[in-house]
């Protein structure tokens, strides 16, 4: 007596195949082009590197840390506007990089509106973000014009490293949002 269906794979053929797209998986995951972490974020800043010792990029590095479990994250310096135009223009990839420059003529968000905002980012296949604090001076207006968006962190005048802290922060909020973390209370 015959069972089954004669053109299906058998069940060993079946578990080799299963066992290479889950290591295929496993090994792109593991590049962060995997299924969830297929997004990169660049917390970009204009001016020099950071002092080992501030305490505000110690906690900046954290929250960019935590949101690694969301996307792969990095911080990066830039001695001009120039320089970080240049930059942006050479990132490969599918689409184009997405820049957001914090400007306090920008738009402000809530929490929720910025979740809302990089979630429709990552399901429209964005594949990088670029979140960039100014000059001390403010962005030059050819900066601004290039920039996807400009994102107000409020009224108020903040020191740099304290404005790339608050950034990290929502950042990883608005991530926590999106994955329905506890992280966030209303």
């Amino acid at each position: 007596m015959e069972s089954g269906n004669r053109n299906a794979p058998s069940p060993l053929l079946w578990n080799r195949r299963f066992r290479v797209a889950e290591e295929s998986l496993r090994r792109s995951c593991a590049r962060g082009c995997g299924i969830l972490l297929c997004m990169q974020l660049t917390l970009a800043h204009i001016g020099s590197l950071a002092r080992r010792k501030d305490e505000f990029e110690a906690l900046t590095q954290d929250y960019l840390e935590r949101c690694s479990a969301y996307l792969t994250c990095r911080a990066q310096a830039f001695k001009t506007e120039a320089a970080l135009r240049e930059w942006v223009g050479k990132q490969k990839g599918r689409t184009a990089a997405v820049t957001v420059l914090l400007d306090g003529r920008g738009k402000q968000m809530s929490s929720e509106a910025m979740a809302a905002w990089l979630g429709r980012h990552r399901d429209n296949g964005t594949q990088h973000l670029v979140f960039a604090v100014g000059p001390a001076d403010g962005w030059a207006e050819d900066s601004r014009k290039s920039a996807s968006m400009l994102l107000s962190l409020g009224p108020m005048t903040l020191a740099h490293a304290l404005a790339r802290l608050v950034i990290a922060e929502q950042i990883y909020r608005a991530f926590t949002i999106l994955a329905g973390h506890p992280y966030h209370r209303q």
